[in-house]
């Protein structure tokens, strides 16, 4: 029987933007729609950050014990059953599914619409068979693979992020199109897990980082066994046996390269198919919905967070929009997006994080900039474990103020917090430089590249000169 009901707010999309927006709401005790057709917890829970994390964990178990060797341990090949793989994969996913589950948000007062919703008018949205009207609504549908037009393509079986993960076999030989993070975490993991594995990438390989910083990652990955193809045009893709063959071109030579399985990681569009988003008054764009600073559709009872806004695809960012859509929709403040520090890490061995403005951006706005460097061989820490390539990289104002950082190594999407933290607050690297920290801890690196900036006026001639003379009096 349809159903007509009045809410307070009506969130479209379970990923995690859109739950934050839902239990903010249920737990002020507001009513509260959430309306989700496909699984709770979106993209990330189901097949993104956990799925591919743990997946990564499972290739570095066998990478370090490939390893052990350095340390005195001496181990045979790993033996990869890639079953278990996949059970540990699943395994944690069902472990976290929980606290994004219908039944939680259930409990904590959300009516939960398990079914696909559209909207109708300017503030009614329709989800199965009933019809929601709500005084705000949120649209968090987030993206899903962008599938690029290559002929044959559409004709043959690939995977990607969305089906990779459901995989209970070993690809003997991976062939990934795209070169960004998605493709090349999961082909030096499959690498790693014992398959065959060759990356096509268009361009240059994590073309939206530092340089010499994709340079790093790029010699780790080639190091493990991964077949890298840059600056290749796709022509097409056919059938080879019971696998594939995609037809490349590089350096003006043609290349055939067949494998088993292809996986597309080409880039992400945002799902905004049937919202009907003309009847709400709501515009978009290639990209995504468009929205001003305070996440305001053109509808403006209408809001949008996540990827769905094509603003930074990460769902760390998804959980920023939906604490500034919580603020203005709920309590009616008019918070805006701060975007100068939004971080974001490739999940390679090594790591590379970055957070800020890169080195061509910050010259650019700020003129006359200063580059600090320290190298993860100069930490003890890093020694200790034989973890010592990478570095850190921080720009920095002529006053001292942080204006971007990229560190590529161990445990580098950790270590990039404090710069982070600095840019957001404008603390001067003078209170990282005097931090205390405990040694031998990697965090001393940041601690010794923020010292840097000073080094040239505390060690340099003016203060040797003012040692001399303070020397002489006694």
């Amino acid at each position: 029987m349809a159903e007509t009901i009045d809410v307070d707010i009506c969130v479209v999309g379970a990923g995690a933007g859109g739950l934050l927006v839902a239990a903010a709401a249920a737990l002020l005790r507001r009513p509260v729609v959430l309306v989700e057709e496909a699984a709770m917890g979106g993209d990330c829970l189901n097949v993104g950050c956990v799925p591919s994390k743990a997946l990564i964990a499972a290739a570095r178990a066998a990478a370090d014990a490939r390893r052990a060797g350095r340390f005195g341990i001496l181990l045979n090949e790993p033996a990869v059953d890639y079953a278990r793989v996949h059970d540990h994969v699943q395994d944690v996913i069902a472990g976290i599914a929980p606290q994004d589950s219908a039944e939680r948000y259930e409990g904590l007062g959300c009516r939960v619409i398990r079914a696909h919703g559209s909207f109708t008018g300017r503030g009614k949205l329709v989800a199965g068979d009933v019809t929601v009207r709500a005084r705000r609504f949120v649209i968090a549908t987030g993206s899903r693979p962008s599938v690029p037009p290559v002929p044959g393509l559409a004709e043959m079986p690939y995977l990607t992020n969305e089906t990779i993960f459901a995989l209970a076999t070993l690809p003997s030989h991976l062939v990934v199109i795209g070169g960004g993070p998605i493709g090349l975490e999961l082909a030096q993991a499959y690498r790693r897990l014992g398959a065959r594995v060759s990356v096509i990438e268009m361009a240059a390989l994590l073309g939206n980082d530092d340089p010499e910083a994709a340079d790093a990652v790029r010699g780790s990955v080639r190091r493990d066994g991964v077949e890298l193809h840059e600056g290749a045009k796709l022509l097409g893709v056919e059938r080879e046996g019971d696998g594939i063959a995609a037809i490349i071109e590089q350096d003006g030579a043609r290349n055939r390269i067949a494998g088993s399985h292809l996986l597309v990681a080409a880039g992400r569009k945002p799902t905004i198919d049937g919202l009907g988003l003309e009847a709400a008054g709501v515009s978009s764009g290639r990209k995504g919905i468009e929205t001003d600073q305070r996440l305001r559709t053109t509808n403006r009872r209408i809001y949008a967070v996540g990827d769905v806004t094509g603003r930074h695809l990460f769902t760390h960012v998804a959980g920023q929009h939906a604490g500034i859509v919580i603020r203005n929709a709920l309590f009616r403040l008019p918070a805006k997006l701060d975007e100068r520090a939004i971080p974001w890490v490739t999940y390679t061995d090594p790591e590379l994080a970055h957070v800020g403005l890169g080195e061509a951006a910050a010259r650019a706005e700020h003129g006359p900039i200063r580059i600090l460097r320290g190298s993860f061989a100069d930490n003890d820490r890093a020694r200790t474990e034989r973890a010592t390539a990478g570095f850190v990289k921080v720009i920095a104002s002529r006053q001292g103020r942080v204006l971007g950082a990229t560190i590529v190594g161990r445990h580098a999407g950790e270590l990039i917090a404090p710069w982070a933290i600095a840019i957001t607050r404008g603390i001067k690297l003078s209170a990282l430089a005097g931090l205390v920290l405990p040694y031998p801890t990697l965090g001393e690196l940041n601690k010794s590249v923020a010292g840097s900036f000073y080094a040239p006026a505390l060690f340099g001639e003016r203060a040797r000169w003012l040692a001399r003379w303070l020397a002489k009096l006694g």
